[in-house]
């Protein structure tokens, strides 16, 4: 193949290709490197390279070449959001306290994708502490978007998504706590999953202040990809305390495509929504009713009538306040000013909490019995496109909102845990990507994965990627 093409294909038919011996580990880690040494300068997304990475590659050719067992992402280069454990580099946290933590061992995620032969090329930006929709720290600056870089990649896994979307790896690994794997994969057009809480252990990433809502989870840029790392990522982890136990496989085949039903809710609950926003889910809706499914439009009124990030600033927003706080007790001024005002302890009567509390599990109940009737859930994954770098307010459809209303679609699933999937979909009038989102039931990720893969191969942006010509440097650089 063409010099520099292997940065161009799937992690899926990289492995494919590298298990029939067909394409060499080596020269995709090399293709990958001299990617990210040419672009990342100007993204900001890969903050620390593996300096075992061509050795490890080498190590995955001779393994191919001698016959031995492969796992089913051999030889595939992977990126580590800076929120979880590599052994051996660095894990800031995206934070000046953490700047020099190197920790001795690797999350459980990070040690599963070693087992199943990836080799993990590097770490990247996030959000400090991973409480922000802007990736943005005071250690490594600020990560870009590919497609614009005036404006954000999301947060607080932005720099998985950018560095994904831009080629300089195939897969990358993220967390989520109010859409920060789905929303940075919207922005950035890329596809994102936050599997069923549980599903992939959570272990060995930090913060995990509100454990109940936390995710680890793979972006990439094909669903098929998506499928790979959740098949080498979910499975029980004793070390992690809600991880759940095996699940029996599926019996029989999956459902036909066509015999799908998928409700439908065009703006999410979280008016106002950009007119491209809901222009994207509702020719998602006329894409999936083409293919055979039955789309109708659904009334969920815990989800619509609720705002969630009113409601996640009181379920997650004070326990983060608090433990994160102590957590960093005496070194405040280290701080990025946006996570200071973040950590102010806001006082929240108990009668608000259980109030709280009381919506969420109705939105569960009111979950289980619209999975009676559907499989899948359609809408937006966010309020809006990337917008610009440190943006104090937002106007939505003529509406000024602040930005974190951009969140609410995706912040509701982190709470009640069901699996959403962000696909990307479209482009908006300023060639900026629009994803739609994915909802389904609770350890069927695969139906989200067959409509997923159906409704990105129908895309309007299918086969289309950011333009990376010359570009303003980001502030920061890989170590």
């Amino acid at each position: 193949m063409p010099e520099g093409s292997y940065t161009d294909l799937s992690a899926t038919a990289l492995a494919s290709g590298i298990r029939r011996g067909e394409i060499s580990p080596e020269r995709v880690m090399a293709d990958h490197l001299a990617r990210i040494e040419r672009l990342n300068p100007g993204l900001n997304a890969v903050v620390a390279l593996n300096p075992r990475a061509m050795d490890e590659a080498r190590a995955a050719g001779r393994a191919v070449a001698e016959g031995r067992p492969l796992g089913p992402l051999h030889g595939i280069p992977v990126t580590i959001k800076d929120c979880l454990d590599v052994a051996g580099l660095p894990a800031t946290r995206g934070s000046r306290i953490f700047a020099d933590r190197i920790p001795d061992e690797d999350a459980t995620a990070v040690r599963r994708l070693k087992a199943a032969g990836a080799i993990i090329l590097g770490k990247t930006n996030a959000a400090e502490f991973g409480l922000w929709w802007e990736t943005d720290t005071l250690v490594y600056g600020r990560t870009v978007n590919p497609w614009n870089p005036d404006r954000i990649a999301g947060g607080s896994s932005g720099g998985d998504a950018a560095a994904v979307a831009a080629g300089l790896a195939p897969l990358g690994i993220g967390s989520d706590l109010a859409g920060s794997i789905r929303v940075p994969a919207h922005f950035c057009g890329a596809a994102g999953l936050k599997a069923t809480h549980g599903a992939i252990s959570t272990h060995g990433h930090w913060p995990l202040h509100a454990p109940r809502y936390w995710h680890v989870g793979p972006i990439a840029r094909h669903v098929e990809d998506l499928a790979l790392a959740y098949g080498a990522l979910a499975g029980f982890d004793p070390l992690d305390p809600y991880s759940l136990p095996p699940v029996l496989p599926r019996t029989g085949a999956l459902p036909a495509l066509g015999a799908l039903r998928i409700g439908l809710v065009v703006d999410g609950g979280s008016s106002p929504v950009a007119p491209e926003i809901r222009t994207a889910v509702s020719e998602a809706a006329t894409a999936l009713r083409a293919l055979g499914c039955r789309v109708e439009e659904a009334r969920i009124p815990t989800l619509t009538d609720q705002n969630w990030n009113e409601l996640a600033k009181i379920l997650m927003g004070i326990e983060g306040s608090m433990i994160v706080g102590r957590a960093v007790r005496g070194r405040e001024g280290e701080l990025h000013p946006f996570i200071r005002q973040r950590l102010q302890v806001r006082d929240v009567p108990l009668t608000d909490y259980i109030d709280a509390l009381e919506i969420s599990e109705a939105f569960r109940r009111e979950m289980a019995g619209f999975f009676l009737d559907h499989d899948l859930l359609l809408m937006p994954v966010c309020a809006t496109t990337a917008f610009e770098h440190g943006a104090t307010e937002l106007t939505i459809d003529g509406q000024v909102t602040e930005p974190r209303h951009a969140l609410r679609a995706a912040v509701p699933w982190d709470i009640s845990g069901h699996p959403a999937l962000a696909v990307p979909f479209a482009l908006d009038r300023e060639g900026m990507p629009v994803g739609v989102q994915l909802v389904g039931r609770k350890m069927q990720e695969d139906l989200l994965f067959l409509a997923g893969t159906a409704l990105e191969a129908a895309a309007p942006v299918r086969g289309q990627s950011p333009s990376l010509g010359a570009r303003p440097l980001a502030a920061g650089a890989v170590s």
